[in-house]
């Protein structure tokens, strides 16, 4: 079915979506052009929302705004915000009412006429996409990424061929109950996170399988072999599987070992390149290029795959530097919103970094990076909702001592980093890598990101 087939197909249904944001704004926008009945819910009031508002009810949008913005869903098709969870109450209500909840990703998954390679994991999964859009790329495919990376493709579907590549990141609130089935699916690791949203871990590790629990045979799944859960994922895969790893042998995939990074078919090793001379810097860019190596395994050559690792420089708010200033650098790391994330970004540099960290409060644990912190960090600044959990978790530490690392909480984002880089000196690493989602600033970590490099940028 094409998109135009499937929007008139739905024409006259009464249909729902949940979230005016960026995936979802653009789908409403589409629905709306092609004829169909639309009530657009948020939980903003008008006055927060501002001109979008106007824009929408002057295309014929119903509006349903404010705090009770999920009461009484009983339209035909609700598109749910990937935020907002399957089990949530009004959503069950509606779905046991005969409403068919979905999404603007598991539409395009649905329509999508060329292979799927997608996505998940706790870690990495935007580096891996990235790197993996970029080999492809090199090797003459037109690539179309999106997904949890923030660029909604469902819009797009018609303007897709056949012999085109979707490369898709994939959260676990998206994932959550989607039915999907790419060609190729990988599972970057596991650590808890979003336990705000999700019931417990479980339900956290549950929400991933999604990714491939529809594959069968002729598609492949991705593991990391070093990561404790992927047993648990293979033991319900119907897809052959392709793993990953610096520390073990694998049968299919590819692995680093004594720091040469090799591909790997029916056993047999096939030398890529060395492992240093990756241009992202860190162990677990390593661990994300063996990932993405083992995706495109029968797309892109081995030498191709040396060529990218050599000169791809990275994403935007993913240990980004931002610029040197009198001998300070200053380093855009907003994608880390957990703390295994922060802990990533702090072994990958070699200068123990001036830390600016906290953010909104995803119920996580700081034990372990309060350690990492007290080892790694030459200054903490902290700011956001989880200043305090953070701080706590530091002085905590049995490697903690006042006298060698200092720890300061300021409430204001603006005034945490300029404190942070009044407190460099020449040769110093400022480093932004909340360990946090940004939801309590911000609307997300890219806006966090561009604040942070606004500021950097008007230091004199």
């Amino acid at each position: 079915m094409t998109l135009n087939e499937y929007v008139h197909s739905i024409k006259d249904k009464r249909i729902a979506v949940i979230g005016i944001g960026i995936s979802n704004e653009p789908l409403i926008e589409m629905l709306l052009k092609g004829g169909c009945h639309v009530t657009a819910c948020d939980r903003r009031s008008a006055e927060e929302m501002g001109d979008d508002i106007q824009r929408l009810r002057s295309m014929g949008a119903e509006l349903k705004l404010g705090e009770d913005y999920l009461e009484g869903l009983d339209q035909d098709i609700i598109f749910r915000t990937p935020g907002l969870m399957p089990f949530e109450p009004h959503l069950q209500a509606a779905k046991a009412r005969g409403c068919i909840i979905t999404s603007e990703m598991e539409v395009f998954m649905a329509l999508c006429p060329c292979p799927i390679i997608a996505v998940t994991g706790s870690d990495g999964k935007t580096t891996t996409s990235s790197i993996i859009s970029a080999l492809l790329k090199a090797a003459g495919y037109t690539v179309h990424l999106g997904g949890n990376i923030g660029h909604p493709l469902l819009c797009e579907t018609g303007d897709i061929k056949a012999e085109d590549i979707a490369v898709l990141e994939l959260s676990s609130f998206q994932l959550h109950s989607m039915n999907c089935c790419p060609d190729v699916a990988v599972i970057t690791n596991l650590s808890p996170n979003h336990l705000d949203k999700h019931k417990d871990f479980q339900d956290y590790m549950d929400a991933k399988r999604s990714i491939y629990e529809k594959q069968g045979p002729k598609q492949r799944l991705v593991l990391n072999l070093d990561d404790e859960h992927s047993k648990y994922y293979a033991s319900y895969a119907k897809a052959a599987i392709s793993y990953f790893s610096d520390k073990n042998e694998v049968d299919d995939g590819a692995i680093c070992s004594d720091g040469i990074i090799y591909r790997v078919s029916s056993g047999v090793r096939r030398p890529v390149m060395k492992a240093g001379e990756i241009r992202l810097p860190g162990e677990h860019n390593v661990l994300n290029y063996l990932a993405a190596f083992a995706a495109v395994e029968g797309r892109v050559d081995d030498e191709l795959c040396a060529q990218v690792a050599k000169t791809f420089a990275g994403v935007e708010h993913r240990l980004e530097q931002v610029r040197v200033l009198r001998g300070v650098t200053y380093i855009n790391d907003s994608i880390g919103t957990s703390p295994t994330r922060t802990s990533a970004g702090l072994h990958a540099l070699k200068t123990k970094p001036i830390v600016i960290a906290g953010g909104y409060d995803k119920h996580l644990s700081f034990d372990q990076l309060g350690d990492e912190l007290c080892l790694l960090s030459k200054r903490v600044f902290l700011t956001g909702d989880t200043a305090e959990k953070i701080r706590d978790a530091i002085t905590a530490s049995v490697h903690y001592a006042s006298s060698c690392l200092e720890v300061t909480i300021i409430d204001d984002f603006k005034e945490a980093v300029l404190a942070a880089a009044a407190s460099a000196e020449e040769g110093d690493i400022v480093l932004l890598s909340p360990a946090c989602a940004a939801f309590d600033r911000f609307k997300n970590f890219m806006e966090r990101g561009k604040y942070f490099k606004k500021i950097v940028m008007e230091l004199e």
